[in-house]
C-alpha cells in the first residue's frame, strides 16, 4: 500500500517487531532525553551574569599585585546534572610590563575553557614554565618557578574549589605522624641554638630545610636516617 507524504521527511529510524513489546520504563532514556543535558560547548552563550572567584597573587617580582579572576557557567542548573564550569579568566594589576603575554594568556585560556571538555591539563603545562632569570619563594616558604606557573597554581585551586580536579592530601594518620617529626625536628633545631631564633623559618620548619621537590617547599630535613619532607610527607626511601 502506497502512502503519499506531503510533508517534509526531517528524520527517520526502521521500526522493529519488538517495538510494541519495549516496556514504557525505557521512554525516559531515549535520545531525546539524553540531548536534554546541556554540556560545555564553543556554541554556549555567554549568559548576562556569570559567578566567579577572584584570587590575589603577590610576588616580590613587582611592587604591584595581579589579580586573577575566573568566572564559571553553571550548566543543567537546578536538575541532578548541574555542573559548574570556568567559562572565562581575567588578569587585572597596576604593572603594565607584562600586559601583552597576559592579555594573550586570558584569552587562551578563556578559548580552551569554552571548547568544553577536560581542561585540567593547563594546570600542569602552566606550572611547567620556568623563568631563565629564576623563580622566587612565596610567603610560606613555597617555590614559585615563574609568575606562569604561580598563575597556574590560581588556576589549580579554582578547579579544586569546583570539582574539576580531586583534593589530594594526607591521611589522618600519616598527617599525625609528619606532625609528630616536625615537632621532633623543630625541638632538635632549638635545642642545638637555644639562643638562636633562627633555628626556625619564617614558614615555621626547621632551619636549613632542603628544597622539596614534590611540593616546592623548603622542608626536607633528615629523619630516620633518610631526607623526608615534613609538608607533603615525601621521602627519597620511598
Amino acid at each position: 500500500m502506497a502512502v503519499k507524504i506531503d510533508t517534509k521527511i526531517v528524520d527517520y529510524e526502521v521500526a522493529r517487531a519488538d517495538a510494541e513489546d519495549a516496556p514504557a520504563s525505557d521512554a525516559g532514556h531515549t535520545p531525546a532525553a539524553a540531548a536534554a543535558i546541556e554540556h560545555m560547548h564553543e556554541e554556549l552563550k555567554r549568559p548576562e551574569r556569570l559567578e566567579g572567584q577572584t584570587y590575589k597573587i603577590k610576588t616580590p617580582l613587582s611592587e604591584h599585585a595581579l589579580y586573577v579572576t575566573v568566572n564559571d557557567l553553571i550548566l543543567n542548573e537546578g536538575t541532578e546534572h548541574e555542573l559548574r564550569r570556568p567559562f572565562e579568566v581575567f588578569i587585572n594589576s597596576k604593572n603594565m610590563d607584562h600586559f601583552q603575554w597576559i592579555v594573550a594568556l586570558t584569552r587562551i585560556i578563556s578559548a580552551v575553557f569554552r571548547k568544553g571538555g577536560d581542561c585540567t591539563f593547563l594546570v600542569e603545562e602552566l606550572r611547567s614554565v620556568f623563568d631563565p632569570r629564576g623563580g622566587y619563594f612565596k610567603k610560606g616558604g613555597r617555590f614559585m618557578p615563574s609568575l606562569v606557573a604561580e598563575i597556574g597554581e590560581v588556576l589549580e585551586q579554582h578547579l579544586r574549589s569546583i570539582g574539576m580536579i580531586e583534593a589530594e592530601g594526607l591521611d589522618e594518620h600519616q598527617r599525625r605522624y609528619i606532625e609528630q617529626k616536625k615537632a621532633e625536628a623543630m625541638d632538635r633545631g632549638q635545642a642545638g641554638n637555644p639562643a638562636n631564633d633562627a633555628a626556625t623559618d619564617d614558614d615555621g620548619y626547621p632551619a636549613g630545610a632542603e628544597l622539596c621537590g614534590k611540593c616546592h617547599i623548603k622542608a626536607m630535613v633528615v629523619m630516620d636516617g633518610c631526607l623526608t619532607c615534613l609538608n607533603c610527607g615525601d621521602s627519597k626511601c620511598g
